[in-house]
């Protein structure tokens, strides 16, 4: 899973969703906002509007997507090695959550909607979501690099019999913690 609040999110996160492999995202808004901003003198939107503005238009743009005639409608001079950045397919799968807030309550309902979500495509794909034979491999693994961060933290044993990868992450950790 990958994300971002609000606007943010638009330029990291977006055009891969617009224009890579189609990748099924969830946008989850409240109505009420977390803080209670000031809508600034001369703006016509207030922050909180802004953000659901973008809410409500994302998920239309991923399944509607835009043609180059469509483009060249609306920008009839537009340079025409432009255009293919600006066309993108749609039929972009997206689920769109609107909660009135964000409290212990909502927070729950999102939790048991996915946990949901999970067990049902195990259901679906034949795979116990809750058996977590994966998990417990990570957790025998965990010991053993338990036991060498201790070693080499009490006893300055050298990390040794992980790959490259971990040892070096291990050591940066353990130098700067």
């Amino acid at each position: 899973d990958f994300g971002e609040s609000g606007t943010n999110s638009q330029h990291s996160f977006f055009q891969l969703l617009h224009m890579g492999q189609a990748v099924p995202c969830d946008f989850i808004g409240f109505v009420k906002a977390q803080n209670n901003l000031v809508h600034t003198e001369g703006e016509d939107l207030s922050s909180h509007d802004e953000l659901m503005a973008n809410f409500f238009a994302q998920p239309d743009a991923l399944a509607l997507g835009r043609t180059a005639e469509q483009l060249l409608a609306l920008e009839p001079g537009i340079d025409p090695k432009t255009i293919p950045h600006r066309v993108f397919p749609g039929n972009r799968p997206s689920l769109s959550l609107l909660f009135p807030q964000l409290d212990a309550y909502t927070a729950g309902q999102m939790l048991a909607l996915y946990e949901h979500r999970t067990a049902v495509q195990g259901f679906l794909w034949d795979i116990n979501s809750f058996d977590q034979w994966g998990v417990q491999l990570g957790k025998v693994l965990a010991k053993k690099t338990g036991a060498a961060l201790a070693g080499a933290r009490d006893k300055a044993q050298p990390l040794s019999g992980f790959n490259a990868s971990t040892t070096g992450l291990m050591a940066y950790y353990l130098s700067k913690s």
